[in-house]
C-alpha cells in the first residue's frame, strides 16, 4: 500500500479586509482544485478566519497525519520565523500523532519578480494596444509590508535589486508602509532626488487589504501635492498562476527535505546592532482571536522556536 503525500497547509497573515480574506480563501481552495489527490487546507495567524488551528483541525478529520506547512507570505518576518512554528508545534500538541514539515516564505523568487514586471507593463501602458512608456524614463518604487525584523526589511530591498537587473528600469528604490523607514512619501522624496520625473509605485503584496490600499493613499497623497511629477500605481501580484505554482514548489521543498532559508541574519541566531536581545528568544503561539482553543496549551512553547532551521 502506497503511503499517501502529506497533506498541504497554507498559513496566511490575515487582514481586517474581507475582500484580501477572501482572495485567501480562493487561493486555497483553487490550489485544491489544481491538485485534487492532494488534501488542502489554509488558515490565518491573526485577524480573519478561519485561524491555522481550525485549518489544522480539518485536515485531521480527514484523515491527514502529515502534512507540509507552506507561509503564504513574500518576506520571512516575525510571523514565518516564529508566530507559525509555535502555532504548528500547539496543535502538534492538540493533535497527538500528527507530524510536519515546514517550507519556506515565497519570495524573492523569479516567476514572483515576473509577475511584478507585469504589472509594472500594465501600470505603463502596456495592454490594450497602447503604447507603453519607456522603461528608461521610469523609476519604480517597491513597497514592502515593513517589519521591526531588519532581515525581513532586507529582503525587500533584495527583491527591488532583483527587479531593477536586466530590465530597463531607470531605477527601482524601496520604500515601507510600516514600521520600517523609509515610507511612501519618503521613497517617492528620494526617486525625485535622484532625478525621477515618472513613478511606479509598486505594492510588494501578495493580495489587496488594507495595508495595499494604504499604499496606494499616500501615494495619491503625495502625487497630488507634487504635480510635476508623474507617478502611476501598480497592482499587487494577486492569485497568479506563477504564485500556485511556487507554492506547490515550496510544498515539494518541505516533503523532499530541500530547504534552503538564509539564517546569516537572523535576529534569532545573529546579534545584530540593536536587536541583540532576541537571539535565542523563545516564541510563542500567535494567539488568534477566532481559535476558540487558544487556552489549552497556552505558555508551553517556550524553546518551541525552530522557525524553519
Amino acid at each position: 500500500m502506497t503511503t499517501p503525500p502529506p497533506a498541504l497547509l497554507i498559513a496566511g497573515h490575515g487582514t481586517r479586509d474581507e475582500a484580501g480574506a477572501e482572495a485567501f480563501r480562493d487561493f486555497v481552495r483553487e490550489l485544491g482544485a489544481r491538485n485534487p489527490e492532494l488534501p488542502v487546507a489554509g488558515g490565518f495567524i491573526e485577524l480573519s478566519p478561519p485561524p491555522l488551528g481550525d485549518a489544522v483541525a480539518e485536515l485531521v478529520e480527514r484523515g491527514v497525519r502529515r502534512f507540509a506547512a507552506v507561509p503564504l507570505m513574500l518576506v520571512s518576518a516575525g510571523h514565518a520565523k516564529g508566530d507559525i512554528p509555535a502555532a504548528l508545534s500547539r496543535e502538534q500538541e492538540r493533535h497527538p500523532g500528527i507530524s510536519y514539515t515546514y517550507g519556506r516564505p515565497l519570495g524573492p523568487h523569479p516567476a514572483l519578480l515576473n509577475v511584478l514586471e507585469r504589472r509594472l507593463d500594465e501600470a505603463l501602458g502596456a495592454t490594450g494596444g497602447r503604447t507603453p512608456l519607456d522603461r528608461a524614463d521610469v523609476t519604480v518604487l517597491l513597497v514592502g509590508r515593513g517589519s521591526t525584523d531588519p532581515d525581513a526589511n532586507a529582503e525587500v530591498y533584495k527583491a527591488a535589486r532583483l527587479l531593477w537587473e536586466g530590465r530597463g528600469y531607470a531605477g527601482v528604490e524601496t520604500a515601507f508602509v510600516s514600521l520600517a523607514a523609509p515610507d511612501v512619501p519618503s521613497g517617492l522624496d528620494r526617486c525625485v532626488a535622484l532625478g525621477a520625473r515618472r513613478i511606479v509605485v509598486l505594492p510588494y503584496f501578495l493580495f489587496t487589504g488594507i495595508l495595499p490600499d494604504r499604499v496606494l493613499q499616500q501615494a495619491e497623497g503625495w502625487a497630488a501635492a507634487h504635480p510635476e511629477v508623474e507617478v502611476r500605481a501598480a497592482d499587487v501580484i494577486g492569485p497568479e498562476p506563477e504564485l500556485l505554482d511556487l507554492v506547490m514548489e515550496r510544498y515539494e521543498e518541505a516533503v523532499k527535505g530541500d530547504l534552503r532559508m538564509n539564517c546569516d541574519s537572523c535576529v534569532y541566531r545573529i546579534a545584530l546592532p540593536g536587536f541583540e536581545d532576541k537571539v535565542g528568544l523563545p516564541q510563542q503561539p500567535h494567539f488568534h482571536p477566532d481559535d476558540d482553543g487558544h487556552h489549552h496549551h497556552h505558555g508551553h512553547h517556550h524553546g518551541a522556536h525552530t522557525h524553519a532551521h
